[in-house]
């Protein structure tokens, strides 16, 4: 591993760099290729978060219309002193922490507990996680923090075992709903091999709720989040020697009833070829043709809780507001 930052309490790391990995495989960009020439398009919703992408994502979280941050952060302002101590002193694993701006709440609850605890922050931009890295230290003199650079693919491939009594692994802000079922059951599936017996999980998960509540906070009047959509292409671009141009591109964000999920679309204003230098890929373009860049699935409780048992991370709790719009729920690991 490469230490980009160290000190006695403050340490960031690169993981395994995910090109070393993909050119190993023979497989670098084989996502963006699949993606593109199948029909309907679409692209990994990973390519949003680049550092301006995860800018533009904190951003979107401070929005009136963006119920979730807000809610969750209600939630954790309310009950995070509880989880902490169902829990006790432990080592915490937070995947795509972001700022960490929720995440102090937590932190706020474990540092009154504990004279000394760890706080591993994961995240795909360095940038942002060495910023707030260096800021939660000034701020808890009792936080040791080991940030860690890459995917939660990475993340729960080389986490190591941890030496403290216990680990909770905690994913916020519903993020899970942008996986499909099947990558959903295998996340599920990575986080069960990694806690050991006795560690924890934490899930925010957004529950469902009326189509107008949805699509509003999806099509934000400040435009935040389609230049949140937009920037993936930009990233693509940098990424891929692409040469899409933005201004031919509009934002969709839309509900699908059918199956609980908001569905974020990029829509081809005029027919256009798309080439890619780095992955001799050249893509056609039909003017109105919609290009799929996110899902964000709406949970229900129970059918989740079913799901995290069944997968050995037995509910210990799950923590809602007063208009069960969001949930977090505890799990325990008990294999």
């Amino acid at each position: 591993m490469l230490t980009q930052l160290q000190t006695e309490q403050l340490k960031i790391e690169y993981l395994q760099p995910l090109e070393t990995v993909n050119k190993l495989n023979n497989s670098l960009g084989q996502d963006v290729k699949e993606g593109l020439t199948q029909c309907p398009k679409k692209i990994p919703s990973k390519y949003f978060y680049d550092d301006q992408g995860s800018q533009l994502f904190e951003q979107i979280c401070e929005l009136p219309e963006y119920y979730p941050t807000r809610t969750e952060a209600s939630i954790l302002r309310q009950y995070a002193e509880e989880i902490a101590q169902i829990t006790g002193n432990c080592e915490l694993v937070e995947l795509g922490s972001g700022s960490s701006t929720k995440t102090r709440l937590l932190l706020d609850a474990y540092d009154q507990q504990n004279d000394l605890f760890k706080y591993m922050p994961i995240d795909v931009s360095a940038g942002i996680l060495k910023e707030s890295a260096i800021q939660l230290q000034q701020e808890y003199s009792s936080l040791k923090i080991q940030g860690l650079v890459g995917t939660y693919d990475q993340a729960l491939t080389q986490l190591k075992s941890t030496s403290w009594s216990a680990r909770m692994i905690f994913f916020l802000g519903s993020s899970i709903g942008n996986f499909s079922e099947t990558d959903y059951d295998n996340f599920l599936n990575k986080i069960a091999k990694v806690l050991e017996k006795g560690d924890y999980f934490l899930l925010g998960v957004d529950l469902q709720k009326p189509r107008s509540i949805l699509e509003a906070a999806y099509n934000d009047s400040q435009g935040v989040t389609a230049a949140f959509n937009l920037n993936m292409l930009s990233h693509l671009n940098h990424k891929f020697q692409g040469n899409f141009d933005l201004n031919c591109f509009k934002h969709q964000a839309i509900y699908n009833e059918e199956k609980h999920q908001i569905e974020m679309y990029l829509e081809s204003e005029t027919e256009q070829r798309i080439t890619f230098k780095n992955l001799d890929l050249t893509v056609n373009l039909e003017r109105k043709e919609k290009i799929l860049t996110e899902i964000s699935r709406k949970f229900d409780v129970e059918q989740t809780k079913h799901k995290l048992a069944s997968k050995q991370l037995k509910p210990v709790k799950v923590f809602t507001d007063k208009n069960q719009w969001f949930a977090l729920i505890l799990c325990q690991a008990c294999k």
